[in-house]
This record gives structure tokens, C-alpha cells and sequence, in this order.
């Protein structure tokens, strides 16, 4: 029987031609990122490790032994390496933010969870609908900020065992093999994780207009337009009544319109500020990259990502993450002209 281009492949790779290694995997290299996105939280640890699992992969090549996919081979291995990188506290050191002004006192003090949001132009060629018959969510939910957040609050071992059971659909056999644990510890952990998860689900996502549909290009429009003119009762005129302003790392939180508007009139527009919002897409939500203008020159600097949760009664949470640092991954620049 003629061998397959995938054992082809396989076959060069393990002669130690790089691009057959390269052409072997690249078709899972954006839907592992994603993986590893989901258990750390962070885009830019997500591709440090994306890129540990290939290296590993290519070193231990010749351990691959086919008895199962190529895919979940690269599975195990990723995530492996992220609950190595978890154990090990090895990611990059984090820098308490500190806000430049005193915050108001917030409706509730949350985790210190460190999130990114995460582009969509990423998850273009992450395939929905691979996931095994026992996956319980779609890609549409599995990286929505409300799902990805609510798996951060999980331990370690229970966060792999949910995505890999109930996002990635694999069975709790094939589970137990990649963790190198019992089918018994397996279903345990996956029981203990999803009944936490249940307790921080929020409002169904069933009720939120399609992504990208009309009614939510509309709505996201018409926030970007009352923010940069700084008309407070028009943006939170669009919130529902018990919407949510989150800022991650920041474990403050502001529920309601009263508290929100609030911290927009004390906070957000200061001194006079103003912004230009450029609207993208991230964790399949509305999205904007945020510039603040710049008084004494004529531009506007960068100021982070806005992330919105629409659904059919209005916004429901706006997610603030002040960190600059993934605005390159949106293709925004430093700074724009006024």
C-alpha cells in the first residue's frame, strides 16, 4: 500500500528534514495556540509555548510511535507544557498595575487573573466543528473572555481536563493517556471542574446576536461613536442594567450603569481626556484599540485593548485591558496622527 503524504512526511521528518516537520504540523500550530491560550490566559505565553511543544516535538519525534493521531500526540505534548509552565511559575513576571489616579470604591474586589484578550484574525484557520462527539462547547464560546476567564479561576490539572474533555471532545481514556493518570482521577476532575465553572457562568451566550451580525455591528458602532465624544449617559445608556466594567488584571470591578458612569466621568475621561477607538475583533467579541490624545503633540497614543459582550438586551460587560503590550498582535501601532 502506498504511504499516505502524512507518513511521508513523517518518514522526512525523522530524517531530519525541517521543512517536512514544518509542513507535518503546521496544520494544528493555530488551534494549539489556542489550546494553550485557554489553560494560560495569555496570548504571548500561549505562543511561547506553542513554540516549546514544537521544539519538543521535533526532538522527540522518533517517540512517536502512531498508535494515535499526530494531533493528539501535539495535544498531549502542548499540554504538558503548559501545566509544566504553570507548576514551575515560569512565565514572564508580572508588574502590579498601579493605577495613575485613585480608583472609586468598587462594586466588588474579583480575582487578580492575568488575561489577554485574543485576536480573531487568529483563530481564522482554527477549525470549529473538530472537536470529538463529547465536546460540550463550540469554538464561538470556548474562547469567549467570560468562558477563557472562568477556566483560570480552575486548577492546573482540572483547567486540561475540561478543555481536552469538554472543548476538545476527547474521550476520558485517551485523556487519562495524555496526563499519564487514571480514567478514575480523570472524571473526578472533570466533575469538580464543571461544577465550578457552573457557578461562574454568566448570562446564557445563546441570547447574544450572532458575531459580527448587523444588530452587533450597530451597537459596537454606536458605543465607539458616544465614547470618543465622551457622552457618558449615551454609552452607558447601551449597558443592560446590571452590566459589568472589568479592567483584568485589575481585580476591580463596577457593576451598574450608576457605578459605571461614575468611573467614567472620575477615571476614564480625567482632565478632559478623549480617545479614538479602533474597532477589531478578540475572543470572537466586538473590540476596539484604544488611543488616548496627546494635549502637547498631535497624536494619540496607544492605550489598550476594549472588549465588548453584546448580547440582545444591550452590552453586558466591557472587559478594559490597559497592557499595550498585545496591540502589536492586532496590527495596531504605538501611536496614531490626530
Amino acid at each position: 500500500m502506498a504511504a499516505t503524504v502524512t507518513e511521508r512526511l513523517l518518514a522526512l521528518a525523522r530524517a531530519g528534514d525541517g521543512a517536512a516537520f514544518r509542513a507535518l504540523t503546521a496544520p494544528h500550530r493555530d488551534e494549539l495556540r489556542v489550546h494553550c491560550y485557554r489553560i494560560l490566559g495569555s496570548l504571548q505565553d500561549a505562543e511561547d509555548v506553542l513554540q516549546e511543544t514544537l521544539l519538543a516535538a521535533w526532538r522527540g519525534l522518533d517517540r512517536f510511535e502512531g498508535r494515535s493521531s499526530l494531533r493528539g500526540w501535539l495535544y498531549r505534548i502542548a499540554t504538558n507544557q503548559c501545566l509544566n509552565a504553570l507548576r514551575a511559575g515560569s512565565r514572564r513576571p508580572r508588574t502590579a498595575y498601579r493605577p495613575e489616579v485613585v480608583m472609586p470604591p468598587p462594586s466588588r474586589v474579583g480575582e487578580a487573573l492575568w488575561l489577554q484578550p485574543y485576536p480573531d484574525a487568529l483563530l481564522d484557520e482554527v477549525p470549529d466543528g473538530a472537536a470529538g462527539p463529547a465536546a460540550r462547547y463550540e469554538l464561538k464560546e470556548s474562547v469567549s473572555l467570560a468562558f477563557v476567564a472562568a477556566v483560570q479561576t480552575l486548577v492546573p490539572r482540572q483547567r486540561a481536563v475540561l478543555l481536552l474533555r469538554d472543548v476538545l471532545g476527547y474521550r476520558a481514556a485517551e485523556v487519562a493517556q495524555m496526563l499519564e493518570t487514571t480514567e478514575q482521577a480523570v472524571n473526578s476532575a472533570l466533575k469538580r471542574a464543571r461544577a465550578a465553572l457552573a457557578q461562574l457562568r454568566g448570562r446564557d451566550r445563546d441570547e447574544a446576536p450572532l458575531p459580527a451580525s448587523a444588530q452587533e455591528r450597530e451597537r459596537a458602532a454606536r458605543f465607539a461613536e458616544a465614547f470618543e465624544r465622551g457622552d457618558v449617559p449615551a454609552v452607558v445608556a447601551m449597558l443592560t442594567d446590571d452590566a459589568w466594567l472589568t479592567m483584568p488584571p485589575v481585580p476591580l470591578q463596577y457593576q451598574g450603569r450608576a457605578e459605571i458612569a461614575h468611573f467614567l466621568n472620575t477615571v476614564v475621561y480625567r482632565d478632559g481626556r478623549r480617545y479614538r477607538l479602533i474597532p477589531t475583533r478578540a475572543n470572537g467579541q466586538p473590540a476596539f484599540g484604544c488611543y488616548v490624545f496627546d494635549r502637547r503633540a498631535a497624536v494619540a497614543h496607544a492605550h489598550g485593548i476594549m472588549v465588548l459582550t453584546v448580547t440582545g438586551d444591550g452590552i453586558t460587560v466591557v472587559t478594559r485591558f490597559i497592557d499595550n503590550s498585545v496591540m502589536p498582535a492586532f496590527g495596531f501601532p504605538r501611536s496614531l496622527p490626530c
